[in-house]
């Protein structure tokens, strides 16, 4: 609701029917503007109400009085593809292959999407028991490693016998990496290697004792700076899935270092200004490209590490916590352990920091079409729910349990091109995946009926369908019957002129195709129609403040009353009940029923030149009031407070209710009576009825007309009172300059 303010005074605007308001030209358009929004396909137009009128709320159509089997009102639905069950499995009952575990339901989904509607679903995760895990362990081989090396050599056969009572399928990979080779940092007295960017040493393997053998033999290298380069590293790890041997099961990267790291632009130190183009470059297990692209940005290598599924566990020593702290802030489903001195903890760091991963779900979704809103509700454990963000994710889940999550996607418009779209929605670090096709409902059914060149439409001239015309290209009018070439716009605006008047429908509507179009207001409710549109139903007269007393409704600007009513507001009642005495005769057979219930007659039904007196004598107004004690003198004037005062049916002599509407608007009431003694008595109303609005507007008219007389009489007193200093300015200096001709006067020289 706006209110406007002024003076005190507030006047509301009802909020704006938004079917109306989109002005929709065809079905398709109307049910894409909102939910609300119908068309409605039945003749029900009154003459110049627009086409776009036939889309409006569903309530308002079934008012106006169109049947609910002609409104297009499509609704959004959705079709489970693939619902395939979550996997029900302890540990020891037997292997499963990978691709035949599921953690994730359902699997597949269609859903048919109206604008405004959103269409939910549930998501299931189970944390599968005894879920292969393929982990891969990338070391800093920098000469400050040397000691953490030596631990790293029994690191196989050991973590395989920890990480045996999580899984009973596991497999270990081995890789290294120091910096991109620009020189070689190793003195003569080292025993170090050259320095390289990433060397991919172990393809994933259940031998553990093959990890021992292959870090044995390995040899530190050096640097010529204190960061180093991992994020090429991690990068070829993530997109070299057939080199590593990933298998679509949970994949664990450990980041072992004791340093910091490069990222996009340090490149350009060793002049290497080329971005990181994030596709695989080994050849013999080596990254060849080190020389040739910068280092990828962190951003790029979220991506990477989410395409693929790989959960990154950084095995830091403690003098970098906080540097990879802030790194695993922008990096989902990674962890960070401190590594001790000399990598001895690192066993327990994997445990720790692969229970922590796995003891949390965050879903996410690929990139939405344009229009289309995605929004989560989490089902946790223990009775947790979340919304929004945190609605994507669970925590402190265990292996075995399942957690719950509503999805609710809504499209706000249709695309383009209106062809279905495919999204898909994961938890993090883990390959299974929900894909959902996405149909976009842009056009009503009817539209498919559809008459092309329809004779409906003036000799063809457009497709008939869902109702209404839909002109072809250079066609206008409602059934397409003019031509934007053939006729000019005096022509058209001539015929829309009511009496060969100047207004151009009745200035309530547009002369479209010699056509008037009415205009629409801002309550939906309120309507302008008729040839000239010089009809509508908000302005007819009111009772106690409501359109037709409330007891009919309005047409053309006329009261059409319900039964048993009367009156031009419709606010006299034609019920005789309360005038039958107790011998079932109305007024005891003694009076005329004139009215009961204190209800009024108009003036037509009261004499006139009682009315013209009653107003001059008891407010001043009207036609007689210069001659008002002249001619208004013939009967006794009573006033009451308000109309409950006034004598009602039932005494000894006739008595007329009267009302009748002054030249502002407003009602007055009154009696009328010959008494016993034969005198005319009147009885009135003191204050008169007057329209809320009217009355406002009336009040905010004298508080101007007060303001603006105070304010001129102001400003007249303020000129009379001002002395104007008379002496001339002390700086003004004349425009005017004179020269004169030195030569002026004297002869003229003879030469």
């Amino acid at each position: 609701i706006h209110i406007l303010k002024r003076s005190n005074l507030c006047f509301s605007i009802p909020e704006r029917n938004e079917c109306i308001k989109a002005n929709a030209k065809s079905c398709g358009e109307c049910i894409q503007v909102g939910v609300k929004c119908g068309w409605c396909m039945d003749p029900f137009l009154k003459q110049g109400e627009a086409t776009s009128t036939r889309c409006d709320e569903l309530e308002s159509l079934r008012k106006r009085g169109c049947s609910s089997a002609m409104v297009e009102n499509p609704r959004g639905s959705q079709l489970v593809l693939k619902d395939k069950a979550v996997t029900n499995r302890n540990q020891g009952e037997g292997k499963l292959r990978p691709e035949d575990i599921t953690q994730i339901q359902p699997q597949k989904l269609t859903l048919s999407l109206r604008s405004g509607e959103p269409q939910s679903f549930n998501l299931k995760f189970k944390l599968a028991e005894d879920y292969p895990i393929d982990l891969y362990y990338l070391m800093d081989l920098s000469y400050s490693m040397k000691d953490h090396l030596e631990n790293v050599k029994n690191l196989g056969t050991q973590l395989m016998l920890e990480m045996s009572k999580i899984t009973s399928d596991f497999r270990i990979g081995f890789g290294s990496f120091v910096e991109k080779k620009l020189r070689n940092p190793c003195t003569g007295d080292q025993n170090c290697t050259s320095p390289f960017s990433y060397k991919n040493l172990l393809t994933l393997t259940r031998n553990g004792q093959e990890f021992n053998t292959l870090v044995g033999q390995q040899q530190i290298s050096g640097n010529l700076d204190s960061p180093e380069g991992g994020f090429d590293a991690i990068m070829q790890v993530a997109v070299c899935g057939e080199h590593i041997g990933w298998r679509n099961v949970t994949r664990l990267l450990v980041f072992s270092t004791d340093a910091g790291f490069h990222f996009a632009g340090d490149g350009k130190l060793g002049g290497i200004v080329l971005p990181n183009d994030g596709k695989c470059h080994l050849e013999n297990n080596m990254y060849t490209m080190s020389h040739y692209y910068d280092y990828p940005s962190i951003a790029h290598l979220v991506q990477k590490l989410s395409d693929n599924n790989i959960q990154t566990i950084f095995a830091i020593t403690e003098e970098f916590q906080p540097v990879y702290m802030e790194l695993k802030n922008l990096i989902p489903k990674s962890a960070v352990g401190t590594l001790s001195a000399n990598s001895s903890n690192v066993i327990n760091l994997i445990i720790d920091a692969y229970n922590s991963l796995s003891s949390e779900v965050i879903l996410e979704n690929s990139k939405l079409p344009e229009g289309v809103t995605i929004m989560y509700q989490s089902r946790c454990k223990n009775g947790v729910t979340g919304e929004g963000e945190m609605g994507r994710k669970c925590s402190n889940i265990s292996i075995g349990d399942e957690v719950f999550f509503i999805i609710s996607i809504t499209a706000k418009q249709c695309p383009k091109m209106g062809k279905p779209e495919t999204i898909k929605i994961k938890p993090l670090g883990f390959n299974e995946e929900v894909e959902i096709t996405l149909n976009f409902i842009c056009e009503c059914d009817c539209h498919k009926h559809g008459i092309e060149n329809s004779e409906i439409c003036h000799n063809g001239n457009g497709t008939y369908e869902c109702g209404a015309c839909r002109c072809n290209e250079g066609r206008i009018g409602r059934q397409c019957e003019c031509s934007t070439n053939e006729v000019t716009s005096e022509d058209l605006d001539k015929s829309c002129r009511k009496d060969n008047g100047t207004d151009i429908c009745s200035n309530n509507g547009d002369c479209v195709c010699g056509t008037c179009e009415c205009k629409k207001r801002e309550n939906p409710e309120e309507r302008y129609s008729g040839k000239f549109c010089e009809c509508d139903n908000f302005n007819c007269d009111r009772s106690n403040n409501k359109l037709c007393g409330g007891h009919g409704h309005c047409e053309c600007r006329v009261c059409i009353c319900d039964a048993n009513w009367t009156g031009s507001a419709c606010d006299c009642s034609l019920d005789t009940t309360t005038c039958l005495a107790s011998n079932k005769q109305i007024c005891n057979g003694l009076l005329f029923f004139v009215n009961h219930n204190a209800k009024f007659y108009q003036a037509s039904q009261c004499e006139t030149t009682c009315v013209e007196c009653v107003q001059c004598r008891a407010f001043g107004t009207g036609e007689k009031k210069d001659t008002c004690e002249r001619d208004c003198s013939y009967f006794n004037l009573i006033k009451v407070k308000d109309r409950g005062k006034l004598p009602q049916p039932g005494q000894a002599f006739p008595l007329m209710h009267c009302k009748e509407r002054d030249a502002n608007d407003c009602w007055f009431y009154y009696t009328y009576a010959v008494n016993n003694k034969t005198e005319k008595e009147v009885h009135v109303v003191e204050t008169l009825d007057c329209p809320a609005g009217l009355a406002l507007l009336l009040i905010w008219k004298l508080l101007m007309i007060i303001h603006d007389r105070r304010e001129f009489a102001k400003f007249e007193k303020e000129k009379m009172n001002a002395k104007w200093d008379t002496q001339e300015n002390p700086i003004y200096k004349s425009p005017i300059n004179k020269f004169q001709n030195p030569n002026y006067g004297h002869k003229a020289v003879v030469l």
